[in-house]
């Protein structure tokens, strides 16, 4: 039978799992302290939550939440990342951990409600972000309307300079008529 501080520990690791945007897993295994000490800090930056669970705890509290799928992936050391903000952003920094020689795998992950596979995990890691993607939408936007500006100041300064060839032509029409 479960002690009253396990269940505490569920219940408080359910909310977490029910309230969070998503959720990364991740096994630590090699890590050393300094490492796991910079993962933590830039995850804390981003408003993540970085929790090494009990699995036994764990698929309990998954269980709570509606999560059961995450019990085949709570095996071995076991660290979560809750993201309340960006759901992308814990993907982003674990991945960037790894890229830089970090030895963490990523077991899985769970983003509205669907279980992740590690490469799904890592797609979603590679995704721009969302200033990127104004970025990227502002010049798609602007590329034809500097586009139509360009065409529309071409014709004006055509306009401008058949005017004024009309003009220099009816001086000398009426200038040339009177001699």
């Amino acid at each position: 039978m479960p002690t009253a501080e396990k269940v505490e520990q569920i219940s408080a690791l359910s909310q977490k799992m029910s309230s969070a945007k998503s959720i990364f897993m991740a096994d630590f295994t090699g890590l050393d302290v300094a490492s796991v000490t910079e993962l933590r800090r830039a995850l804390r930056g981003a408003s993540v939550d970085y929790q090494v669970v009990k699995n036994r705890l764990a698929k309990r509290a998954a269980a709570d939440a509606g999560l059961g799928g995450l019990s085949e992936y709570l095996s071995g050391p076991t660290a979560m990342a809750f993201a309340q903000e960006d759901p992308l952003e814990p993907a982003r920094i674990l991945q960037k951990f790894i890229d830089n020689g970090g030895k963490l795998v990523i077991k899985s992950g769970v983003l509205d409600g669907d279980l992740l596979s590690p490469e799904q995990v890592k797609q979603l890691a590679l995704l721009p972000t969302h200033d990127e993607l104004i970025v990227k939408l502002m010049g798609v936007v602007r590329g034809p309307l500097y586009g139509l500006a360009g065409v529309l100041s071409g014709l004006l300064r055509g306009l401008v300079g058949t005017l004024a060839a009309l003009e220099e032509s009816r001086r000398d029409d009426d200038g040339g008529g009177g001699d």
